[in-house]
């Protein structure tokens, strides 16, 4: 395995001497070259200045950060709407979402499924990035036809996983905590949107982000759609009603 690192890591350099960019995004980006897989999408689940497991500062960060395509970004948007998928699986287990045919998991995650395979994705597998004990989110792949990833596959989705989140984790500590720039721009808006409706509620960040999550689903919205008219306060929510 140690062979296989070294090897991948030799590849993300000659990367970032070819074509400069987020490191993050080279990760991904080399996900796809190496796995047989369409397409790839990091996200951040943690707390900001969580070090042992635990909230330091009550800002929880949850955003895209790289998505190689379109699917991919959309991929995460739609776990972050409706609440649930492998991407919050993974990053709740601390382990591995191998899935080689959504069709079989309707049950498991009903709307995230039937959604999925609308956006055309066939078969998703989520890894947790974790440094240590502080799980930072999720590295989650995706592919237009059913199948598994073939053990040498998953090893080196493990490896990629494990860079992805040294490279996350660099991102946040060169930030002040309540710094979100890095994260992708929509994103952005809903933990400020989030923060909002907090405050418009007076209630937790887990029920504020429930409310967003069922406004988006009730009218067929994405969360950043959302997000973007409390945060320009065209929506306003109120309590135990719809909002205005």
């Amino acid at each position: 395995m140690a062979d296989r690192r070294q090897r991948l890591q030799a590849l993300l350099s000659d990367d970032r001497a070819a074509r400069p960019g987020p490191a993050v995004g080279l990760v991904c980006a080399r996900c796809v070259v190496e796995l047989s897989i369409t397409g790839a999408g990091a996200t951040v689940l943690a707390t900001f200045g969580q070090r042992d497991g635990h909230a330091r500062d009550g800002h929880p960060a949850r955003g895209l950060v790289h998505a190689t395509n379109a699917t991919s970004a959309a991929l995460e948007d739609l776990q972050l709407t409706v609440g649930e998928g492998p991407c919050l699986d993974a990053f709740e287990s601390g382990g591995p979402v191998l899935v080689a045919d959504l069709t079989a998991e309707l049950s498991r995650w009903p709307v995230f499924a039937a959604e999925a395979v609308k956006l055309g994705v066939a078969a998703v597998f989520s890894f947790p990035l974790q440094i240590g004990v502080v799980r930072l989110g999720s590295l989650d792949l995706y592919r237009a036809s059913p199948g598994r990833l073939t053990p040498v596959e998953v090893t080196d989705a493990l490896i990629l996983t494990d860079l992805a989140g040294e490279r996350i984790l660099q991102e946040i500590d060169g930030h002040a905590i309540a710094d979100l720039s890095w994260l992708a721009n929509p994103h952005i808006e809903v933990h400020q949107a989030t923060g909002m409706v907090q405050a418009q509620l007076g209630v937790t960040t887990e029920h504020a982000l429930m409310r967003l999550r069922g406004y988006a689903f009730t009218h067929d919205l994405t969360m950043a759609e959302v997000a973007r008219k409390v945060v320009r306060k065209v929506l306003r929510f109120e309590p135990e009603s719809e909002p205005k």
